[in-house]
């Protein structure tokens, strides 16, 4: 045979030496699971969980799914929830607490930490009584509806001594990571231009839309973040368009498409494609380009099918929505939050982080009401440790 000389020896030879890529990240998790020499487990964190709507829910399954919590309360308004939450989830021991009696969470010794994913107005209110109470904070973003909130918010954790975590759940993305980490390691070389997609799949309702912060704070913001986190470097300039061909989205003051254009001070351009509905799915999409070549995220889909006729190759569509899409970026984000209480790493996103993201979302949408740029100037004490700040 013509390939017999192309022979190795038996796998077996390296079977003990042989392991995974470091990008199965799954697989890591598992051979932690199973392994003998781990030692002995930290001891669980005490949690409280504020809310139980979209982001609430998600929170909640992978909490439960975690051997590292320890679920001790769940605040929750509405109390018709109480009851069914206890039963789909089986929370024999976990004691529910409408927010009128959220002091008793607050003077728990034994808690360790909370998680905020109630609306907004009432992020800062549970951040600063958490804090208050000795405890270690997550945060759905934004931490406060204006800068000076988010502002009390960090300058509380300071005093206090504790974390205050802001959870802009892309950075922990598998996909989206790894570009990061290509990017900073020098694969493309000095990045010329960065693009995002990010296309909501399904329609929010109006309800929703109104306590939302507008697309800007509520869309564009993970953009922002992630943008500026991949590059090191914030914007010197930004510009932005943006339309409301959705009549009940017009009524209400807020756009349903927008399209961001920045500069930053090392040359990079950047885009955001944004829109509140895509009928095919949860559009998420990223391209880095730069001298030595391109990294480009795809859309994921649920299972990996072909189906192949006379009128070509199709898949099944795209993930739905959010939930599960960034799946892994939740669960991925919890585990870093359960790290920093427990000592194991230092906090990734950082007070100047989440302030710097506001304060361009502001400019974008400025810009958008304007027509005209904005133009953005940077304090060296806004930049977080690493960030790119050139000479004027």
């Amino acid at each position: 045979m013509a390939t017999k000389a192309f022979k190795t020896e038996s796998p077996f030879e390296k079977i003990l030496t042989r392991t995974h890529d470091e990008s199965d990240f799954k697989y890591t998790n598992y051979t932690k699971y199973i392994s003998s020499t781990a030692g002995v487990s930290t001891s669980p964190v005490n949690l409280a969980l504020f809310g139980l709507g979209r982001a609430g829910s998600i929170h909640l399954s992978n909490i439960l799914a975690s051997p590292r919590v320890n679920l001790k309360y769940i605040v929750e308004e509405d109390q018709s929830r109480w009851e069914p939450s206890k039963i789909r989830w089986n929370l024999t021991n976990t004691t529910f607490i409408h927010p009128n009696d959220v002091a008793q969470v607050y003077a728990d010794p034994d808690l360790h930490a909370c998680l905020i994913a109630t609306p907004t107005f009432t992020h800062e209110g549970f951040i600063i009584g958490s804090l208050e109470g000795g405890k270690a904070v997550f945060s759905e973003k934004p931490i406060s509806q204006e800068p000076s909130g988010t502002a009390r918010c960090y300058q509380k954790a300071d005093s206090v001594g504790k974390p205050l975590f802001c959870a802009f759940n892309r950075r922990f993305d598998p996909s989206f990571g790894n570009v990061r980490d290509r990017v900073r390691a020098g694969d493309l070389g000095h990045v010329h231009m960065i693009k995002t997609t990010s296309r909501d799949s399904p329609l929010p309702s109006i309800a929703y839309l109104k306590i939302s912060g507008g697309i800007f704070h509520d869309c564009a913001v993970h953009d922002i973040d992630m943008i500026t986190w991949i590059l090191g470097e914030y914007p010197t300039e930004v510009f932005s368009a943006a339309n409301s061909h959705i009549p009940e989205i017009k009524a209400i003051g807020d756009w349903d498409n927008v399209a961001i254009t920045m500069k930053f001070p090392s040359g990079t351009l950047a885009t955001v494609d944004l829109s509140r509905f895509a009928n095919y799915g949860y559009d998420q999409r990223l391209e880095v380009f730069g001298p030595k070549g391109m990294l480009h995220v795809k859309n994921e889909t649920p299972n990996k099918t072909v189906f192949s006729d006379s009128c070509g190759s199709s898949e099944v569509p795209m993930y739905y929505s959010f939930p599960s899409r960034h799946a892994d970026g939740y669960m991925r984000e919890l585990d870093h939050f359960l790290d920093v209480v427990q000592g194991k790493s230092e906090m990734s996103v950082t007070d100047r982080m989440t302030s710097a993201v506001s304060k361009i979302a502001d400019a974008c949408e400025e810009s958008a009401k304007t027509a005209k740029a904005v133009q953005l100037s940077w304090k060296q004490e806004e930049l977080p440790q690493g960030y790119l700040m050139l000479a004027d």
